[in-house]
């Protein structure tokens, strides 16, 4: 008997594009702040929920 793949713990990154515009997206979100540093994760996760948010209404729009 073969041993089991594990079960990957994360799901799929998304594709470079995606995380493209999130990168970007995060970026402008700390230049509002006035590049004040300590808040990168927020900034990801906020600029994130946005792109995967506009992401999924233009698919439910199409």
């Amino acid at each position: 008997m073969s041993p089991k793949t594990p079960t990957p713990i994360r799901p799929k990154p998304p594709d470079a594009e995606v995380e493209e515009r999130i990168r970007q997206r995060a970026y402008r979100l700390y230049e509002e702040r006035g590049r004040l540093d300590g808040n990168a994760m927020d900034d990801w996760l906020t600029a994130e929920a946005e792109v995967l948010g506009s992401r999924q209404a233009k698919a439910a729009t199409a």
